[in-house]
């Protein structure tokens, strides 16, 4: 794909420009006002909204939407920056006027850009600093993924806009290392370098070390240092001088400066240096400190300088720091506690009058002037009134049938599963899996020795040298990074918006390792991706790799994220069905979700599953599964057991076996025992919660008449994550689980000093009975 779009280097508007930032600057400043002063607030409550942060910002992004965008390229913007984001929108046509004094309120404009909540189009939701910022690098690879594979894509440029400070997060040095993603000559990240965090000012030792990191990461590194004034009088004879005392001294003093009178600040840059002092002897004490303030992220032709300079790389992404000033244009610009200051009355009142604005404070520029002109023009390059494309959506197999016997893992049926699926060519050329250098210890290698190893810059051997890559492979092998694994899987998974491509990601991790990625997870979900993740292997039952690999809290984790379906199958013929349904939720552009499944290395005899299968008949088993659950082993199968001391053991995953052995040795002791597997605890949970009172949940798992008798619920992961059970019809509940660090061992030795050991499950259902006065 080519780097340059069709209508770059055009001469810029600066006038235009100039006044369009000036309403820019006012509606957003007057957004934050709005919200925090006019607005009432019936809790008192702090609203909040960054008004310094996001005029650093007002330049750079009216150049970016007024000047250099072109349709189709897309966007991630500092979630301080939100409030300048809604007004160029407004002024694009993309909002009504309505929404500008909403800032921050229920239904209105998201305090920080939102794909799935905010009403004018978000390219890249943000507000967990880092994630935003690298959000169209991984897009990027995946629209050359989506050339090369269905050759479909349009020209267009990925843009990521974050404040300096923002590089100080981890997830965003963990990306540019990673093989995958270099050589994305598209990709543009433009540093807002305003030298300000929440509490300090940055020591200006930061601005060189971080050039140098992205420069070792072979990345194009540019600079919007100087506007016109400042880079005119370095150019004069003692020019250099003064270049020298700015870039010297620290940028505290620098901040400082800013704020003080011009008389003060020429002492302090003059000091004793007569040569300096003429240089400046033509500038005003007046004049002084905004000349000292006049820095390249606030000069437009400085800004689309260096932004036609980042097209002109057509083999490494770029990185382009504009210097700016926190606060610019406000009376609180480059004060050291900025962030969070908000304008007073009389001071809104001023700028509105230095702004010269009109009567209506919600108002657009004039239609009929040049800047109203370019609006216009700009609106209709950006958002063209076209349909847009119909994404194709492939036909999903109604059936897989596995025909596993004997011990199997749903590890290995994972494996299996994938490759009986790549015999299906209409749904197969839509997948693609992802994992972070654990492929082979999680059951991928059948699938990429069939569909290969992707890579957009040649052919050849991957890294590791055990497959080939190529244009036209189906997998994408990352480095150890768990976070750069969920960025992958949650930008695939909205490709279809994005892109107007569907894809069906699928990706393993080790399971105790989805809490490194966790905040990336959480942005792919927030942000409305469809994927499926694999965490395997899990919990306790992994009993040789120690505390530090035995996953407990993510049962709970796929109990609780938002907008995920959690499924934790046991046999290889439920995770068939599964991974169908999976697949159809990522097809499901309106109401899909993405899929977790919580898996096991551990080998599980399937003859219990085919047993129940006979029993319950094989469409109504699909659909129990589907539903979250079904009867394994039901107590009236048993002989010479005695039906008032009836015992429920629910369970899930990798603990049916041990129920199961629980069960028997209930039943030899004359308790009838029914055992529950939970194939997706969460549809259970949220059924209940859905279904009105006068009607009866969960009648097939346990019917009325049964509802006197204990449960005590099994669980390879915290004891609590599905202790809710019992309050469905009111039984006593007692639950087992992992609550405390494993250790290395073997499965028998960890299940006892947990607790999940059959014998316990045993004398935990005794002492249930006991509890509800039968034992």
């Amino acid at each position: 794909m080519s780097k340059k779009p069709s209508n770059m280097f055009r001469e810029p508007d600066i006038e235009s420009l100039s006044k369009i930032q000036r309403q820019v600057l006012w509606l957003a400043t007057n957004m934050i006002h709005h919200a925090n002063n006019i607005r009432p607030s019936p809790d008192d409550s702090k609203v909040g909204g960054h008004q310094a942060s996001s005029a650093s910002m007002v330049t750079i992004m009216t150049a970016l939407y007024f000047h250099y965008l072109n349709h189709g390229d897309l966007v991630s913007v500092k979630p301080h920056a939100s409030p300048i984001f809604h007004s160029i929108q407004y002024l694009l046509g993309q909002i009504g006027r309505e929404y500008l004094p909403t800032l921050r309120q229920f239904g209105g404009l998201q305090a920080y850009p939102s794909r799935t909540k905010d009403p004018d189009p978000v390219d890249f939701s943000t507000g967990s600093v880092g994630l935003g910022a690298v959000a169209p690098i991984f897009t990027s690879l995946i629209g050359k993924y989506a050339q090369s594979h269905f050759g479909n894509q349009k020209k267009r440029r990925y843009i990521a806009i974050l404040g300096d400070a923002e590089l100080d997060e981890g997830n965003i040095w963990e990306a540019l290392l990673d093989d995958s993603l270099q050589n994305l000559s598209n990709v543009l990240l433009i540093v807002d370098l305003n030298r300000q965090s929440l509490d300090r000012v940055v020591p200006g030792i930061k601005a060189a070390r971080l050039k140098k990191l992205f420069e070792n990461c072979d990345w194009q590194v540019l600079e919007a240092k100087y506007g016109r004034q400042l880079s005119d009088l370095f150019e004069h004879p003692d020019g250099q001088l003064l270049q020298d005392r700015i870039d010297e001294m620290p940028n505290g003093e620098y901040q400082a400066m800013l704020r003080q009178p011009g008389n003060e600040v020429r002492n302090k840059l003059v000091r004793d240096n007569k040569k300096l002092g003429e240089l400046l002897a033509t500038i005003t004490d007046e004049e002084l400190p905004s000349v000292l303030g006049d820095l390249g992220g606030h000069d437009f032709a400085e800004l689309i300088k260096q932004l036609e300079s980042a097209d002109q790389d057509t083999q490494r992404p770029t990185v382009l720091f504009a210097y700016t000033v926190k606060g610019w244009g406000l009376p609180l610009a480059g004060h050291p506690r900025n962030h969070s200051m908000l304008l007073s009355q009389e001071e809104i009142d001023q700028l509105r009058e230095d702004l010269n604005i009109g009567e209506d404070e919600w108002g657009k520029l004039d239609d009929r002037s040049t800047a109203g002109k370019l609006c216009t023009q700009r609106a209709e390059l950006l958002f063209p009134d076209t349909p847009k494309p119909t994404v194709a959506q492939p036909e999903i197999p109604e059936n897989i049938k596995t025909n596993d016997r004997g011990l199997v893992s749903t590890q290995q049926s994972f494996g299996r599963i994938l490759l009986q699926l790549s015999r299906e060519k209409e749904i197969t050329k839509h997948m693609i899996t992802v994992s972070p250098d654990v492929s082979s210890s999680t059951n991928l290698s059948g699938w990429i020795n069939k569909l290969g190893v992707y890579s957009h810059v040649g052919e050849g051997p991957n890294p590791a040298g055990v497959w080939e890559e190529n244009e036209t492979g189906q997998h994408i092998e990352l480095g150890i990074s768990e976070m750069n694994l969920f960025m992958m899987l949650g930008m695939l998974g909205i490709s279809a918006e994005l892109l107007d491509q569907l894809l069906i990601p699928i990706g393993t991790v080790y399971d105790p390792f989805v809490c490194r990625g966790l905040d990336a997870f959480i942005y792919a979900l927030y942000s409305g991706s469809k994927f499926i993740i694999a965490g395997t292997p899990s919990g306790t039952t992994l009993s040789p790799e120690g505390g530090a690999h035995q996953s407990t809290v993510t049962s709970s984790l796929g109990m609780e994220l938002p907008n995920l379906h959690f499924y934790e199958p046991c046999y290889s013929q439920e995770l068939a069905w599964i991974m169908l349904e999976a697949i159809a939720q990522c097809v499901d552009r309106k109401n899909g979700r993405a899929s977790y499944l919580r898996l096991s290395t551990k080998g599980v005899d399937q003859t219990p599953f085919e047993q129940a299968m006979k029993r319950i008949g094989a469409e109504r088993m699909r659909q129990q599964v589907l539903a979250g659950g079904y009867r394994l082993h039901d107590w009236r199968s048993a002989e010479d057991v005695q039906r008032e001391y009836l015992v429920h053991l629910v369970t899930t995953g990798a603990m049916v076996p041990e129920t199961l052995m629980a069960a028997k040795l209930l039943e030899v002791e004359g308790i009838p025992a029914n055992v529950i597997n939970l194939t997706s605890p969460r549809k259970l949970y949220e059924s209940w919660k859905s279904t009105p009172k006068d009607n009866d949940p969960f009648n097939w798992l346990i019917p009325r008449n049964e509802r006197h008798a204990p449960i005590v619920v099994v669980n390879d992961a915290a004891s609590h994550a599905h202790a809710w059970i019992g309050g469905v019809f009111g039984m006593p509940v007692l639950s087992l689980g992992v609550d405390t660090f494993g250790q290395s061992g073997n499965r028998a030795d960890l299940y006892k000093v947990m607790g999940i050991d059959p014998e316990n499950i045993v004398n935990t259902a005794l002492r249930g009975l006991n509890q509800v006065g039968l034992a």
